[in-house]
């Protein structure tokens, strides 16, 4: 090699390095959608802390278990939970085969895009809205139905499907338990067959590993072939005090770290601290109304049905301490799709 060809040579490496050192940096960040803080550092803090063979808090992998809720915690579920919308687009879909709804709550609503009256549906209301739209047809059909549903749905704010709007920075989390020997699972209030149509595409999880909210499926046989039914009555709701026993029926084991953002979520929590050794119990605030919402003790938008955490949920967690997620502090990065400084994102 020429003395030229030598320099020029050592000199592409010398420009390498400072590139080769920052991708070296980023992948042994596993957590780098973060920013530094105590929300990220208790989460590294407690992976080592169960995984570490010489330490007492050291827990086999067969213990390790960690739920997360879906709504709020990993995607986005303003203004509405994604399944909600689903539901009002199926009544919209179904409207011409049931001429009645016109004149019955809360489908004539609905139909007439009554939004005022929408946010105001009771549980009841939905019930009706689930059974109408969410039954009468195979468990493989729901799925299917989904699926369609999600290929051509877009969030009204970000334009986006609703499977793009998953929190990277969970998605870390999820992907570091799961690389540090945890087996994860999605504990969701909404429908599990719902989730289950797409959590291992979005997710990496399988069917198997989500519990959710569900309705009464029924044993058939349909052209010769068994089918699973799905009828219109409440069979299980995973939320609140259901999650703890969804969690026991499903697992049958406490986990480790769970994650919420709502009082939905606070049995879970409860369950998981519980129990002996280290625990993890984590909350999701939403208080970034400029890359995404604020809700809950941050207040921008108005007192909401979705993803409720009232100021005593706040106190509460401190007092137990559990480690309050600064969605606006703690986040360097909210959406995949997204730069760290979010300036891809739509303005409210």
């Amino acid at each position: 090699m020429t003395r030229m060809g030598r320099a020029g040579h050592l000199t592409v490496m010398l420009l390498a390095l400072p590139l080769a050192c920052a991708g070296a940096r980023a992948q042994s960040d596993p957590l780098a959608a973060w920013n530094d803080g105590p929300a990220k550092q208790s989460i590294l803090a407690f992976v080592k802390s169960v995984t570490d063979k010489t330490a007492a808090t050291y827990v086999a992998p067969e213990g390790r278990i960690a739920t997360f809720d879906q709504d709020g915690t990993l995607w986005v579920e303003h203004p509405a939970y994604a399944q909600a919308m689903f539901g009002l687009d199926r009544v919209h879909a179904l409207a011409s085969a049931h001429p009645e709804w016109k004149q019955e709550a809360p489908f004539n609503a609905i139909i007439e895009d009554n939004r005022e009256a929408i946010t105001k549906f009771s549980e009841a209301d939905w019930e009706k809205v689930v059974a109408a739209t969410h039954a009468g047809m195979s468990t493989d059909a729901f799925r299917e139905i989904v699926r369609q549903w999600l290929a051509t749905a877009t969030h009204p704010r970000f334009h986006r499907p609703y499977t793009e709007l998953v929190y990277e920075p969970m998605r870390e989390v999820m992907d570091f338990l799961r690389a540090s020997g945890f087996k994860v699972y999605i504990v969701t209030g909404g429908g599990q067959e719902f989730v289950r149509a797409y959590a291992e595409r979005v997710y990496g999880l399988p069917p198997e590993q989500v519990i959710g909210s569900s309705i009464l499926t029924k044993y058939q046989q349909q052209d010769g072939k068994p089918v699973l039914m799905r009828e219109p009555n409440i069979f299980f709701i995973d939320d609140q005090g259901g999650k703890p026993v969804g969690i026991n029926l499903f697992i049958g084991k406490r986990p480790y770290a769970a994650f919420g953002n709502s009082t939905g979520d606070r049995e879970m929590l409860e369950w998981t601290q519980a129990g002996a050794g280290p625990r993890l119990e984590m909350l999701v605030l939403h208080d970034d109304p400029s890359r995404e919402y604020a809700y809950g003790p941050a207040r921008a938008l108005p007192d909401t049905r979705v993803g409720t955490f009232p100021a005593a949920l706040d106190d509460e967690a401190k007092h137990k301490g559990w480690t309050v997620i600064s969605m606006k502090n703690d986040w360097k990065q909210i959406f995949a799709f997204e730069g760290p400084s979010g300036s891809s994102q739509p303005k409210p």
